[in-house]
């Protein structure tokens, strides 16, 4: 059972980037799924996060730039990034669990996948 992200790269300021994430060995339908990112030197933070009810929820500096979404039917979870900044540059991660509450302390997290903004 794991969750493997995709779609990282590298981008100049201004532009788009859409991640996604898949399931093996398991269905995330019934799920909480979320975003995460960490950079180098920094606390790890909640990015976005979708609920079973399509209900969502972003952290304040990417509000009106990301967009996260899920089909169930295809068991893949997608963020769009759009107008990319320098200080979006993070390793971004994704994540399961039956509460959206649980997804930091006791979800089931992918490897990663790294996205780079320059100026």
């Amino acid at each position: 059972v794991q969750l493997t992200e995709s779609g990282g790269g590298s981008v100049q300021a201004g532009g788009s980037l859409i991640l996604s994430c898949k399931p093996a060995g398991y269905s995330f339908s019934r799920d909480c799924l979320g975003w995460f990112r960490q950079a180098p030197g920094k606390e790890r933070e909640e990015v976005a996060h979708i609920g079973t009810d399509g209900g969502t929820y972003y952290t304040d500096s990417v509000k009106g730039r990301f967009t996260i979404s899920r089909d169930n039917a295809e068991d893949i979870l997608k963020l769009q990034m759009n107008n990319l900044r320098p200080e979006d540059t993070a390793m971004y991660y994704c994540a399961a669990a039956f509460l959206c509450v649980d997804l930091e302390r006791i979800g089931l997290w992918g490897q990663g996948t790294q996205v780079t903004v320059s100026s």
